[in-house]
């Protein structure tokens, strides 16, 4: 659906964008992550060709972006991280005139309007004049735009920058939803909104890809050490006699360190294993608990988190934010 070929964007002698390629399939929801001056909102627009590569080669849908404009662009629904709406329009009335310039069939245009007042929750604001909408209809009405034409791809960027908590969960929803029916690009600076809708994480930094894959893909791939989390009912004290390493009879294989903290939860602690490569203590924690009468309230394996995963790449190698100006 999306094939990104040796993508290269330079400013003079500083490069936003250096030669990255990755391809996005039909039917992905696809997060694009990294912090300001990564490169993301550059790639965006050269994928949507909103501006021109330097170097490089996008397709969409088999349609290369330079080569066959109309036919890739028709295949692109672009939301902006600024809405591109006109504030002295109505909301039918504007959606009526993005219908024209996408060139829906006369026919069509009624119901399509409709369809998709509906799918962004837009229903009962026709007759509203952008300009007196919240912001986060705004954006709702931003987004209606990106899916008029009914494009199979969606280019969301920043699309809950500046709304409200309630507002973010009611578009987070909406996106969901024409996830289910398109391909769907979007970034974020807010990982947990990555996380929950889309299937796919693509890092940018200094103008790379750092990586693509699952959370849980990139988790695995980066944690040197398995880690474990335990909380037994008891104190630390009690608890750590028990499972902490340098205690007498500790007898766990496969364990490099532990620690054992107080838990937030009244008469319990945690445990946090650190473990060898490939090392399974589920059965030995859990005979060691029933030995020892210490019951077991909570037993499971510690992946990195998404925080900890971006934070990690775009991050480690030094001040990630020093591409300069306001390009992502």
């Amino acid at each position: 659906m999306i094939t990104v070929e040796n993508l290269l964007k330079t400013y003079g002698k500083h490069q936003a964008v250096k030669n990255i390629s990755f391809t996005i399939d039909a039917g992905e929801v696809v997060g694009f992550l990294g912090p300001n001056g990564a490169g993301k909102t550059t790639t965006m627009n050269m994928i949507t060709g909103y501006i021109a590569a330097t170097a490089g080669k996008v397709s969409i849908n088999g349609f290369d972006i330079v080569d066959e404009p109309e036919k890739a662009k028709a295949c692109i629904g672009y939301l902006p991280d600024t809405p591109p709406v006109y504030g002295d329009m109505k909301v039918d009335e504007y959606l009526d005139f993005v219908a024209d310039l996408k060139k829906v069939k006369r026919s069509d245009k009624a119901k399509m309007i409709k369809d998709i007042k509906k799918t962004v929750r837009l229903e009962d604001m026709g007759g509203r004049m952008i300009k007196n909408l919240s912001k986060g209809y705004k954006q709702r009405v931003g987004l209606a735009q990106a899916m008029m034409g009914s494009p199979e791809v969606l280019v969301l960027d920043e699309p809950t920058n500046g709304l409200d908590p309630k507002q973010i969960i009611d578009m987070l929803d909406v996106i969901k939803k024409v996830g289910e029916k398109h391909t769907v690009i979007l970034s974020s600076h807010i990982l947990s909104e990555v996380s929950a809708v889309c299937g796919r994480i693509l890092i940018m930094t200094k103008g790379n890809i750092v990586a693509d894959g699952t959370v849980e893909e990139l988790s695995a791939s980066m944690s040197k050490s398995n880690r474990f989390y335990v909380r037994a009912r008891g104190s630390k004290e009690e608890v750590a006699k028990v499972f902490d390493k340098g205690s007498e009879g500790f007898g766990i294989d496969g364990v490099k360190s532990t620690r054992v903290t107080r838990s937030v939860e009244q008469g319990a602690s945690d445990v946090e294993f650190t473990l060898d490569e490939g090392a399974d203590i589920r059965e030995a924690v859990y005979n060691k608990s029933v030995a020892s009468g210490l019951p077991i309230l909570t037993m499971k394996s510690l992946d990195l988190s998404l925080e900890e995963i971006f934070l990690r790449l775009a991050y480690s190698n030094g001040d990630a934010d020093d591409e300069g100006g306001d390009e992502e």
